[in-house]
């Protein structure tokens, strides 16, 4: 015969001891940490750039001539009225794509600031354009 204490309840074939107990809580928050923890990001991961340089029009593709290094950035344009900082041109040339919800053809011949996906590749890398802004009415001669 087991002794008990006076008034203390005997577990029923359904109720989890004092340690089970612990060990599903523990779990389950183990469970809720991995399930909210950020996942790295992938290792192919494209990154967002800031481009600038004079907008052309070479046969059926939009070209970046003339233009500067790409710089990481984030896919929305500057605010309104936010000027633009930092060089305008450069050597590189990228090939712009994506750009039909865009009025290239207003800026055709423009500095203009071009963020976006960037996809490095030869002859040319590629921009996949999220964002154009117009940095000048002309474009300044590309640097050596």
């Amino acid at each position: 015969m087991t002794r008990q204490r006076a008034g203390a309840r005997v577990p029923g074939p359904g109720a989890l001891s004092l340690t089970a107990a612990i060990a599903v809580a523990l779990t389950a928050g183990a469970s809720l940490a991995q399930a909210q923890a950020p996942s790295p990001a992938p290792a192919n991961k494209v990154p967002v750039v800031a481009v600038t340089g004079c907008l052309a029009e070479q046969g059926t593709n939009w070209m970046l001539t003339g233009a500067t290094d790409p710089v990481p950035s984030i896919a929305n344009g500057p605010p309104a009225g936010e000027a633009i900082t930092g060089p305008t041109s450069g050597k590189a040339s990228y090939r712009l794509i994506g750009v039909s919800e865009f009025d290239l053809p207003a800026h055709k011949g423009h500095t203009v600031l071009i963020k976006g996906l960037f996809i490095k590749a030869a002859p040319v890398s590629r921009v996949n354009v999220t964002s154009v802004t117009m940095v000048s009415t002309a474009c300044v001669a590309a640097t050596k």
